[in-house]
């Protein structure tokens, strides 16, 4: 089963990173580093489906759990990548109930879904077609993005929906959607941003957020703050921020 769902279950915290620079050596890297889980996003890199299929390819046998966030929750778009072999789905701006259940059934074989069936990079063209099949319903990992304030009205709704997994907390466009663009301190973002941690703990499902820069105080925090799906910076930080270190370090 798959290894981050399993803890996020049990409680434990993930650690993940992303990926937007398109080369499967930077997540072998990343993989062998030792992050639970490296998500492709699609949503803001340039990233094609055949591109993403070697960057899993990549890290099968690390132990790392490959992830794609999509670039909007569209049903084709979802099954391509799972298809390409993506063992969990962030989907960003659900803001209802209705796109939490879209979601879910763009992801799921049926009974449960609309997934359609077929020889694919997934199930390794084939030959582990009856066993992929039988697992892929049970195994898939679905994160929902909350990154407006009507996804924090509606977050019980959303939360409610079998098949989402958890949460993952949009911060930046959170506070945008407030009319609060980047005030990631204020009262309305925080109250907002707890509204959906507490949430998650209420519907016993994970609670996701990003930490864009290399800052370990605030992944410390925010585990003790409860959230237990942690994005850790996305690897074009990573390598800037080693860069300037590495030179000012030089001087």
């Amino acid at each position: 089963m798959n290894r981050v769902k399993q803890k996020l279950a049990r409680g434990e915290v993930c650690r993940g990173g992303w990926i937007q620079i398109g080369h499967p050596a930077v997540a072998e890297i990343m993989a062998h580093a030792g992050f639970d889980w490296i998500a492709i996003d699609d949503e803001h890199a340039i990233i094609d489906f055949e591109t993403g299929g070697n960057i899993f390819g990549a890290i099968r046998n690390s132990g790392t759990v490959a992830m794609v966030r999509v670039r909007e929750n569209n049903e084709l778009v979802i099954r391509r990548w799972l298809d390409a072999g993506a063992q969990g789905i962030i989907v960003p701006m659900i803001d209802t109930a209705e796109q939490a259940r879209a979601a879910v059934a763009s992801a799921q074989y049926p009974p449960r879904g609309r997934r359609g069936f077929g020889f694919c990079r997934a199930n390794q063209y084939g030959a582990e077609f009856p066993a992929y099949v039988r697992d892929a319903n049970d195994d898939l990992l679905l994160i929902a993005q909350i990154e407006h304030i009507e996804a924090v009205r509606n977050i019980d709704a959303i939360l409610a929906v079998e098949g989402i997994d958890g949460t993952f907390i949009g911060p930046y466009d959170l506070s945008g959607s407030m009319g609060l663009t980047g005030q990631l301190t204020h009262p309305d973002v925080q109250e907002a941003i707890r509204a959906t941690l507490d949430a998650s703990r209420r519907h016993h499902k994970a609670a996701g957020v990003h930490v864009t820069a290399v800052a370990p105080d605030q992944v410390a925090q925010a585990v003790e703050e409860g959230f237990t799906f942690i994005g850790l910076s996305l690897d074009c930080v990573m390598l800037h921020h080693a860069c300037r270190l590495m030179m000012a370090e030089s001087r």
